[in-house]
């Protein structure tokens, strides 16, 4: 990519983590090269390390924090089409680029043009005239006791009705997030389409299933007695009156955000199975341990 000029860089934080390394390091390299250091808002950031800024008035967007934080940045850097530079501060996650020391290389590199775009898909939803965009899933749960009634229809066949706790929608991305753990199929990278889970639908048979950007998806949601809860990328969106249904007309868009790739990311598949998030069977594992050499 050519060089970006830096004259502002927007700032998304997480709310905990000790980020003080960090800031100095991006002070540091702000001034002697005419930049200047603000924060963009977004939902959750009541932590404040400068000026407020809108994202669209910023250059780059660099997230400080992990894997939520770079969502966040995400989210608020999309519409505007601005490029996130995620930062690990703390473990390293599928969203980062880089981590906290080598943070002024970084941020030389994309100076100087030296990095390449990482496009992400999004999840869009389309409900009384509002359209809702995830980068990594949608969820519909119940917000207290009761059940929620949820219809799901593909290409306008219905595939099936169930109650229970609610529905995932994810993307490729998204699938190994909550989707994964709430039983759903991991997509392999690169992939295209959604993946929908229902959440533990008491009584019939409704596997999740996955879709690709030609289907037509549509959502039915019956609150019931007890509401329901709109979450997008883990943020509660909106909450659901009781008895009052809802639908949405899910599809795949394209293209919708930028991550700033150096080149150094770990593969995703690499990066599961270093957080324990794959692991290999114990009977495989102590076969192993007794041979180390025996055959698969």
């Amino acid at each position: 990519m050519s060089g970006r000029s830096l004259a502002r860089i927007g700032l998304v934080v997480h709310p905990r983590r000790q980020l003080d390394n960090a800031l100095a390091t991006i002070r540091e390299w702000a001034e002697p090269n005419g930049a200047e250091v603000v924060q963009v808002g977004a939902p959750g950031q009541e932590r404040v390390v400068a000026p407020l800024a809108d994202a669209a008035s910023c250059d780059l967007v660099v997230a400080l924090g992990g894997d939520g934080t770079a969502l966040a940045a995400l989210r608020a850097a999309a519409p505007c089409h601005r490029p996130v530079l995620g930062v690990a501060c703390g473990s390293l996650g599928a969203l980062t680029a880089t981590t906290a020391d080598r943070l002024e290389e970084a941020l030389r590199r994309v100076a100087e043009g030296d990095w390449r775009p990482r496009r992400l898909p999004a999840l869009a939803a389309e409900t009384s005239g509002e359209t809702l965009r995830a980068i990594n899933d949608l969820v519909l749960v119940r917000a207290s006791a009761g059940q929620v009634t949820i219809e799901i229809t593909i290409d306008g066949e219905r595939y099936v009705r169930y109650a229970g706790d609610g529905l995932v929608a994810a993307t490729p991305l998204g699938s190994t997030a909550y989707t994964l753990a709430a039983g759903g199929p991991m997509l392999a990278p690169d992939s295209r389409g959604l993946v929908l889970t229902p959440l533990s639908p008491h009584g019939g048979f409704g596997p999740p299933v996955v879709t690709q950007p030609r289907h037509r998806v549509d959502i039915k949601v019956d609150p019931g007695h007890g509401g329901a809860r709109v979450e997008l990328d883990g943020q509660i969106h909106e909450v659901l009156e009781r008895m009052q249904p809802v639908s949405l007309s899910l599809h795949f868009q394209n293209d919708f955000a930028t991550l700033i790739s150096l080149g150094e990311e770990e593969p995703l598949l690499a990066g599961l199975r270093r957080r324990a998030i794959l692991l290999d069977s114990p009977r495989v594992l102590a076969r192993e341990k007794r041979d180390p050499a025996a055959p698969y």
